[in-house]
């Protein structure tokens, strides 16, 4: 979260300043998304986000059982979890447009679109979870495989790819930008909504049906949080979160090596699901073995504020960076973030911005003020 409210630090434009540094050039490729097949940091913060829901669950549930609530009770609420979510996430897509701006791709609204999904496989055993994960990347999968790929007078200027876009080439053609089967559904899907015009493509190759299996991802996630919340010893848990890591590192490595199905975050592809839920685990272990192994507690106190309070930390992000920005410029000087050097400016306006709404949320942290949907 703090990644992501971070807007990369500015880094791209820093990096745009210093060309031939290839430390800049480095860190601008880490945080910014791939153009399509690959992996970059900043990729792997909608998995990590997603992922982290479904370890949330079994705390969730456990919560509510412990509160008396009985199960359609607790039903009702996910239902509307997911409506807000998915609302709200349209909600930040549509802010400075002209009228609603209907689009599913956003990070809340994917969550929104599986939630009540997650809430009911949460009360099913692991064997069942896991079946179910492994069933949804398969159906998808063969969904894009089957799908007729574009024939050779195909216009693909149409669907917004260039005469130098590098097509994915042979069997994994079907997960290329704007010619696959998702693509094909939002064509239809996103029309049903009124819209400023005709909806084609997105220009980020983005899908609705990414829901679908990033549902997955949370599934993964809520296994991880029942084995969290288990009896088994602690190291045990330790081992099991790296075991997963790098069982899901190779299982998606090989299924986009082998052209069987290429790895892109963009559309969510099963090969991505698995490899990002990889590093998502191990990343996992690492702050559980810091934390709850070794106890080295003091210095996560940043990443715990943000974390309580992660849902107004995405909207205070997306709705007042510009207004912080300004803000600082008024009072600060409008050459304040300029201190360093007009190349840094980016950085320090980034650095800015995310140290304000941290304040903002460690005030709200001491009122134990939390937003809760």
């Amino acid at each position: 979260m703090l990644l992501m409210a971070s807007e990369g630090l500015g880094i791209t434009q820093v990096a745009h300043n210093f060309k031939e540094s290839g430390f800049w050039q480095f860190l601008a490729y880490q945080t910014e998304h791939v153009e399509w097949r690959g992996c970059s940091l900043w990729d792997l913060i909608q998995p990590s986000f997603m992922f982290m829901v479904g370890v949330a669950m079994p705390y969730s549930l456990a919560s509510r059982q412990a509160k008396g609530q009985p199960f359609g009770q607790m039903l009702l609420h996910a239902i509307w979890r997911s409506l807000i979510l998915i609302f709200l996430g349209i909600f930040l897509r549509s802010v400075s447009a002209k009228q609603t701006y209907f689009t599913f791709e956003d990070v809340l609204t994917q969550i929104g679109l599986g939630y009540t999904f997650l809430f009911l496989l949460a009360w099913t055993k692991p064997r069942t979870q896991i079946i179910a994960a492994l069933t949804i990347l398969f159906g998808y999968w063969l969904l894009f495989a089957l799908f007729p790929l574009p024939g050779p007078e195909f216009d693909y200027e149409a669907v917004g790819l260039s005469a130098n876009w590098p097509h994915l080439q042979g069997f994994a053609a079907h997960w290329d930008k704007n010619t696959n089967f998702a693509a094909w559904f939002d064509q239809w899907f996103l029309n049903v909504f009124p819209r400023a015009k005709t909806f084609v493509f997105n220009g980020g190759g983005y899908l609705t049906l990414n829901f679908i299996p990033s549902l997955a991802t949370m599934i993964f996630g809520l296994l991880a949080g029942g084995l969290l919340r288990s009896s088994r010893p602690a190291e045990g848990k330790f081992w099991s979160l790296v075991g997963a890591g790098v069982a899901g590192l190779f299982l998606g490595w090989v299924l986009d090596f082998s052209g069987v199905c290429p790895s892109v975050k963009r559309i969510w592809t099963p090969s991505w699901a698995l490899f990002s839920t990889g590093w998502t685990c191990l990343l996992l272990a690492g702050f559980y073995g810091a934390i709850d192994l070794k106890g080295y507690r003091g210095w996560s106190f940043p990443l715990l504020v943000v974390g309580m309070n992660s849902i107004a930390m995405y909207c205070m992000a997306h709705l007042f960076h510009g207004f912080i920005r300004e803000s600082v410029k008024t009072h600060l000087g409008q050459d304040v973030f300029k201190l360093f050097g007009t190349p840094y400016a980016s950085m320090m306006e980034r650095l800015t911005v995310l140290f304000v709404l941290w304040v903002v949320l460690f005030w709200m942290y001491r009122r134990k003020l939390f937003l809760r949907i």
